[in-house]
């Protein structure tokens, strides 16, 4: 319903004010063609043009102008700023014969803007913007609001879905296997519960675009990999594959100058990319290289896949591009790991917005759950990093907090590992640069040797990961089965999880007898207590615990302890050590014991079990339950 009188219009409910412009406002005004333009066939094209009349309004829509004879031509409705002057116009050509624009002809129509409304940008639901402030801890009500409007600034960067998955074009994977002619692998059965799941999962990457047919002479076959949580991850086996791939050397930056650079800064982001292989292109003439097979088509990879060997060296020279400028002062990158870093919250937050800017103009999507904002302590490369420095691994102090051995074996066992390391300084040959051991779980103790073996492969080359990826590196065993790892056939279930996770690396297996590797047979055997629960409650049900009564036979001394002390104040390995302690209780610092020699060291070692009396230093010793000590 039209109401002029009140100048609305009613219409479902709604009140819809009428505006009345005055006839000077109202009159149209034509755009004309700056100059002779040829707009080629089934094409489109940008014009300039200029307004025929100027100061009458400045804000405008452009229109298609009924006076234009044109036929197959289209105008697209723009809103322009008259005061410009040049006003760009956007012309679009359906016919399938070229048309040609002439200087100065009519190609628009300029009518005038009642109003402007600017609507503010919404921020997407499907970022979980509340989930992520939940994490901010320690940013007061002034700097969250900040950080939430860079996010709402920034908000398509995220990836909403599994099919948001961006795509850069910076560079382009290649897989040189030079002369070499095609492999054609044939396809692994599948069990007929999987074939179902494997169809689903080649539509699904068919519809995000990830894949397409292919009709190449090369083929690879896949792996269904059961993951943690149930689902089931689409693997190829490019082993043979890799084998004949020319390596990439592209270098990797070095992880201590890597760190060195984090010195001073306060707070730390650390950024995760939605599927980061995948928004890579893979250079055309490559792809049928890709090529895999489920047994119905073949088809290929339109980005890089994972599997391949130098996919790491690739991802690396497309981060360092991208954030070329930005990593000597506001970020650092290693491979998929990128850290944002600052000297106080404003200039961290100036540093996220410059990253967020460089990502974003590399069409680069992120994975927001993945995503750590504004803390003040961050794991990165396998440290921990925070603004009072960078602190190693606690797992390291698995050797120097090393249990007391109470049998031969145990004895045997750490001083094979002392005197294997002995013989290896600061500019030999080797050199340890870190330790890892896991205890094995219930499950895992039953395991076969082969495959306990091969676990421990899997979870050392996890643990260092920062240190392996992206380099070719020798691997050790004195299981001589592990060498033909990368020849099994058929993998299935655990096993092919496993290799799947290793085809990322670039390693050679090299056997070593037992007798010649001490040092992880010791790291192997590391003594611990492992009590049988069925045993010890049978021994308390049926007063099977048995006291074991010793006769101690002791003498007098026949020195004093004048004697004793003044024999220790000579003794060029006891002196240091009872002098610190008459002065103070506190264990001195390593810097002022590290010029003494290794028997004094040794001694500080045991600073908390040495004590005085009488002037004389004792050693006490403690039985495991702490109920009884000897001197």
């Amino acid at each position: 319903m039209v109401d002029l009188e009140k100048n609305e219009i009613r219409t479902g409910g709604e009140e819809i004010p009428l505006f009345s412009a005055s006839a000077e406002d109202s009159k149209l005004c034509s755009v004309l063609a700056k100059e002779k333009t040829i707009i080629t066939a089934r094409s489109e094209c940008l014009i300039q043009g200029v307004p025929e009349a100027s100061g009458k309004f400045r804000y405008a829509v452009t229109d298609f102008p009924s006076q234009v004879s044109q036929k197959c031509v289209l105008v697209a409705a723009t809103l322009v700023d008259l005061k410009k002057g040049a006003i760009p116009v956007r012309v679009l050509n359906l016919d399938h014969k070229p048309k040609t624009i002439d200087k100065g002809a009519v190609i628009a129509t300029c009518e005038p803007v009642v109003d402007i409304v600017a609507r503010p940008q919404e921020f997407s639901e499907s970022l979980r913007l509340p989930s992520i402030l939940e994490n901010l801890e320690g940013l007061n009500e002034e700097q969250r609001t900040a950080v939430k409007e860079l996010l709402q600034e920034f908000q398509n960067l995220f990836s909403t879905s599994d099919s948001d998955v961006g795509r850069c074009n910076m560079t382009q994977h290649r897989i040189n296997t030079g002369n070499h002619p095609p492999i054609k692998q044939y396809p692994r059965r599948l069990p007929l519960a999987k074939k179902e799941e494997a169809e689903r999962l080649v539509k699904e990457m068919v519809d995000n675009g990830i894949i397409e047919e292919s009709s190449g002479p090369w083929s690879s076959p896949i792996v269904l990999v059961k993951k943690k949580d149930g689902s089931t991850r689409f693997c190829v086996d490019y082993r043979k594959l890799n084998e004949i791939t020319i390596k990439d050397s592209y270098p990797l930056p070095r992880i201590d100058d890597t760190l060195d650079a984090l010195n001073g800064s306060q707070w730390f982001s650390t950024l995760d990319l939605k599927s980061g292989y995948w928004q890579v292109e893979i250079q055309p003439e490559d792809k049928e290289k890709t090529a895999f097979t489920t047994g119905q088509g073949l088809w290929r990879f339109k980005v890089m896949p994972f599997g391949l060997c130098n996919a790491p060296a690739t991802f690396e020279r497309l981060m360092e591009t991208v954030l070329r400028g930005l990593t000597s002062e506001a970020c650092l990158v290693y491979l998929d790991d990128i850290i944002i870093v600052g000297r106080t919250f404003q200039e961290h937050l100036n540093n996220i917005r410059k990253v967020f800017q460089r990502l974003q103009k590399a069409n680069l999507k992120l994975s927001p759950k993945k995503c750590r904002f504004f803390r003040k302590e961050v794991s990165y490369l396998g440290h921990i990093i925070s603004a009072d420095g960078v602190k190693t691994d606690p797992e390291t102090e698995a050797v120097v907090d090393w249990p007391r051995p109470e049998t031969v074996h145990d004895l045997q066992s750490f001083l094979g590992l002392c005197t294997y390391y002995r013989r290896f300084k600061i500019g030999n040959e080797e050199c340890v640069i870190a330790y890892f051991s896991k205890s094995l779980g219930k499950p895992e103790r039953n395991y076969c040797v082969t495959r306990k073996e091969l676990l421990a492969i899997v979870k050392s080359i996890e643990h260092f990961h920062h240190y392996l990826y992206g380099r070719k590196f020798l691997l050790r065993t004195d299981h001589a089965s592990l060498r033909w790892l990368l020849n099994f056939r058929e993998p299935e279930g655990q096993i092919a999880r496993w290799i799947q996770r290793l085809q990322e690396y670039d390693f050679e297996i090299q056997h070593r007898k037992g007798t010649s590797h001490g040092n992880a047979d010791a790291l192997s055997r590391r003594p611990f207590k492992e009590s049988c629960n069925h045993c010890t409650n049978a021994e308390k049900k049926f007063g099977m615990e048995t006291d074991i009564s010793v006769k101690v036979l002791t003498t007098e001394d026949a020195w004093s302890s004048s004697e004793v002390q003044k024999a220790q104040l000579e003794d060029p390995a006891i002196r240091p050590i009872l002098e610190k302690k008459l002065n103070s209780e506190d264990r001195p610092s390593w810097q002022e014991i590290a010029p003494e020699s290794p028997a004094t060291k040794q001694y500080w070692a045991l600073w908390d079990s040495l004590h005085l009396k009488d002037g004389v230093l004792y050693r006490k010793w403690e039985s495991d339950d702490g109920s009884s000590c000897r001197w």
